[in-house]
């Protein structure tokens, strides 16, 4: 079980805003890369397109329109994929 505590953990994040805010703390940024392209990621998992779309929440056709370069994924798409690249532990526990 973890001993955290949540509460002060709030007030240390409401103390670094202010800091912040007054110039004097530079906020902790963290930049995420981009993850392969969806059919590599498909590939290292072998799944099929069917059941990769339905892991993902889309529809094959959305899946295959990624895989042949006709659209990108975005928002919470790119999250999974991002997620299904670097665990993909979580994905082979699901189907």
């Amino acid at each position: 079980m973890n001993n955290r505590d949540i509460g002060l953990e709030i007030i240390e994040g409401l103390d670094e805003i202010k800091q912040f805010k007054s110039g004097n703390a530079q906020l902790k940024t963290t930049k995420l890369s981009e993850p392969s392209k969806p059919k590599i990621i498909r590939a290292k998992l072998k799944l099929s397109q069917s059941a990769f779309a339905g892991l993902l929440g889309v529809s094959m056709r959305t899946l295959q329109d990624w895989e042949q370069g006709r659209r990108s994924p975005q928002g919470p798409a790119l999250a999974l994929l991002r997620i299904a690249e670097q665990h993909p532990e979580v994905f082979a526990d699901l189907h």
